[in-house]
């Protein structure tokens, strides 16, 4: 069983379209990634499996 998902999701600084890489052994999690494009800090939260997965994003300087 793979437990990393991909996850495309959209920066909410410049809109580019880039891919989380998601641990989904863990279950719920909340983490800060950087966008891969513009630099600026993504507050990611995450909950269920690879199969059910559910992500949300916002800015963390917001």
């Amino acid at each position: 069983m793979n437990s990393l998902a991909e996850q495309p999701i959209g920066c909410p600084y410049c809109g580019a379209q880039i891919t989380l890489l998601i641990d989904c052994s863990v279950g719920e999690q909340s983490y800060t990634e950087d966008c891969q494009v513009c630099c600026q800090p993504i507050l990611v939260w995450t909950n269920g499996d690879s199969d059910d997965l559910a992500v949300e994003v916002q800015p963390e300087n917001d």
